[in-house]
């Protein structure tokens, strides 16, 4: 039903507003209180060979929500009810931003794919604190956290650690994003002595509580392999828990949409391969020293299972979830299951 019917005519119209109005519609039809049983009856896999410990969390399944569908944290639960193992909120700034001009998001619908400049549009870490304490979530929640835009490199790591303190007693584990390509300068943070400073300071500030949580480390797709040695290298030294592989692309190759040229990140089906081979790299290479999540192109149980063969502990789902509907989580699952 939602290829054949609910897809097509949301992608009728503008990416950015469907979003919001997909927001909108999920949150009051699960106010109806059969709703929400209902798309967890049909949508999750509940089976405890799908149970999953990573970095001393329990996942109930290795199926996630990457980072920027639910930016403001208002949705969580309810995307829990469509069979998520995790949802990550964010990327979240400390102060808010309404980030790039519109418009900023396009589908590459040849490409299964999309291009996003959205620029880390968000409410503010404080507005999302305030929800996840209202709502306290039903989920492993991740929380992906960056610098404002108008904030210079020199001082990126003040906003990542107001980031840090303000969210710690509200989710499960941290993500540092360094890796998107739509803030002005942010990927030189993921330069070898400023990625170093960055995580040592968040380790610090993490050593300092009774019980710490886990830092991930979320890092882009186009890295060579002497950039991805030196993320090995740094998550040694810096002891943090893990690597997301990968965020979007700026890369272009062998793409047949219309759209191709627009300026951003590239997500979808054209990242399947190279997220897969950076995941696999940092495995191999660092003798499966940390977990990766892995994320990017996966658009059906097959990328999926690559994926974990590759070296993945759990996945993440973002452009394949608005390509393939939910029931791509379910399908990934039984997939799992049937392994």
């Amino acid at each position: 039903m939602y290829k054949s019917f609910i897809r097509p005519l949301l992608f009728q119209f503008d990416a950015e507003k469907v979003h919001y109005f997909t927001f909108s519609a999920i949150r009051n039809s699960f106010k109806i209180p059969f709703i929400g049983k209902l798309a967890s009856k049909i949508y999750e896999v509940k089976d405890m060979r799908l149970e999953r410990e990573v970095f001393g969390l329990k996942f109930k399944n290795p199926v996630g929500l990457a980072a920027g569908f639910d930016k403001n944290a208002v949705l969580y639960n309810e995307l829990a009810q469509f069979g998520f193992g995790f949802v990550e909120i964010g990327t979240v700034t400390p102060k808010p931003q309404e980030g790039n001009p519109k418009r900023r998001l396009f589908r590459l619908k040849a490409d299964q794919a999309i291009i996003n400049r959205m620029g880390f549009n968000n409410d503010g870490v404080e507005a999302v604190v305030k929800r996840l304490k209202e709502n306290q979530p039903q989920i492993i929640i991740g929380g992906n956290i960056g610098k404002n835009k108008v904030t210079p490199n020199e001082q990126a790591v003040d906003d990542y650690k107001i980031n840090f303190e303000t969210l710690f007693a509200y989710v499960d584990y941290f993500v540092v994003n360094v890796s998107s390509p739509n803030t002005p300068n942010l990927r030189a943070l993921q330069e070898k002595e400023p990625l170093k400073q960055l995580l040592n300071e968040l380790q610090k500030l993490n050593q300092q509580r009774p019980i710490q949580k886990p830092i991930l480390l979320k890092i882009a797709p186009d890295l060579t392999d002497e950039q991805l040695l030196d993320i090995i290298e740094i998550v040694a030294e810096t002891k943090i828990d893990g690597v997301i592989a990968t965020n979007t692309t700026i890369s272009r190759d062998n793409l047949h949409s219309e759209n191709q040229k627009e300026m951003g990140g590239l997500s979808g089906k054209p990242l399947t391969n190279r997220s897969t081979e950076v995941i696999k790299f940092l495995s191999e290479n660092s003798n499966r020293a940390f977990p990766i999540i892995g994320v990017g192109g996966i658009h059906s149980e097959k990328d999926a299972l690559e994926k974990l063969e590759a070296g993945a502990s759990l996945v993440q789902l973002y452009t394949g979830f608005i390509y393939e509907g939910p029931n791509l989580i379910k399908a990934i699952n039984q997939a799992i299951l049937r392994t």
